[in-house]
């Protein structure tokens, strides 16, 4: 029984991850002509095909998504959501989670990727973490987005959340951004990715339920850069205790 369960899985896995190659290579024209449109337009462009994308590829595979929004979500206004990260799946989710213009952090090295990273530098702001430079330059795009009124989207725990806690320590650059720029922070959770596909092991995708939750909105108005630990430690702590309340505790 366990050999038939292994090998159903093993099929599941190739199926999705050959749907999820055809299906890119089916948006990879538009997304080439969309990138051509500018940055903005082009982007907003490439994101909707993204989305589009999403909306094939998840009910094809079982992965049924639900967004809940805790408090009303305006997604005419920019915010800085913030999200925690536990999966590869994490990136494929940020389509049926964001119905609204954004841009996403996210590694470099992705970009290096045949045909998924061309989609992905041009959707998204690429960062070398390892490059003070690049990070700075980084910062000024993600700057440069909400000013065009567009979210931006930064993972703060910056790698796999690896800690087997609901979330591990955050890093200061989404804080930083929210202030210096007077842009709300929003605090996204992403419950079952997970289970869906845990970290660090290949073909263990499974069908199932996929949720985000969006939580009330966090002012920054009037705070400066003295305010950067308390304003992380009180989004930390908001977002580990509705994790907790979800029942996404302590991972093994």
């Amino acid at each position: 029984m366990n050999l038939l369960v292994k090998a159903v899985r093993w099929l599941y896995n190739i199926y999705a991850m050959l749907l999820f190659v055809l299906l890119m290579l089916i948006v990879f024209p538009f997304v080439l002509i969309a990138s051509f449109m500018g940055p903005v337009q082009g982007g907003n462009a490439i994101y909707r095909i993204c989305m589009l994308w999403g909306d094939i590829w998840f009910p094809l595979v079982g992965i049924i998504h639900k967004n809940i929004y805790e408090s009303p979500h305006d997604k005419k206004r920019a915010y800085i959501f913030v999200t925690n990260h536990i999966s590869f799946l994490d990136a494929a989710v940020i389509v049926k989670t964001y119905r609204q213009p954004i841009r996403a952090l996210g590694k470099k090295e992705t970009a290096g990727v045949p045909v998924f990273g061309y989609i992905y530098k041009n959707a998204i702001v690429t960062v070398d973490r390892d490059n003070a430079a690049d990070r700075s330059k980084s910062v000024r795009k993600l700057k440069a987005v909400l000013r065009r009124h567009i979210s931006i989207l930064i993972f703060p725990e910056g790698t796999f959340n690896e800690t087997g806690n609901a979330l591990k320590s955050f890093f200061d650059g989404a804080f930083r951004i929210a202030i210096e720029t007077q842009t709300p922070i929003k605090p996204v959770l992403f419950l079952d990715v997970y289970n869906r596909m845990p970290y660090g092991k290949l073909f263990t995708l499974t069908p199932g339920k996929s949720r985000a939750v969006f939580m009330e909105e966090i002012a920054v108005a009037g705070l400066t850069l003295k305010d950067i630990e308390t304003l992380k430690q009180k989004v930390y702590a908001q977002m580990e205790e509705r994790l907790l309340h979800y029942g996404v505790g302590r991972i093994s």
